[in-house]
């Protein structure tokens, strides 16, 4: 089994209301996990406000289901000057388990924006 790489930045519930009639979790929910977690990281980083500006090739190697635990972890692989750039991992801790399964992983492109809304440089690392 492989470990997860990047940092646990998110951990939230698959619940009914996310899921089919036949109890799969929406890719679509599963891609908003991603994204906050993206947020909540570049954010850090950044030290101020951040938008998605890409998300490259995303494919599902498995479903989530009902009851599991969404588990989702980024490593920020570069940092330019307005942007951020990140690997993401959302893994399922499998319902009453410590299994542990990959679902999906993509990387996310965040931008750095001001208070006005424009891009600004990402600060240096502290």
């Amino acid at each position: 089994m492989t470990k997860p790489k990047g940092e646990l930045t998110l951990r939230t519930l698959a619940m009914p209301g996310d899921a089919n009639a036949a109890g799969d979790i929406f890719g679509g929910w599963v891609m908003a996990q991603m994204d906050l977690s993206c947020g909540i990281r570049a954010a850090e980083r950044a030290r101020g406000r951040v938008v998605t500006a890409a998300v490259q090739e995303m494919a599902f190697a498995l479903p989530v289901k009902i009851g599991d635990t969404l588990c989702i972890y980024t490593d920020i692989v570069k940092v330019g000057r307005t942007s951020i750039t990140l690997n993401v991992e959302a893994w399922a801790q499998r319902y009453l388990s410590d299994r542990m399964e990959r679902v999906t992983d993509a990387r996310f492109v965040m931008v750095a924006l001001d208070a006005d809304g424009k891009p600004t440089p990402v600060p240096p690392e502290r």
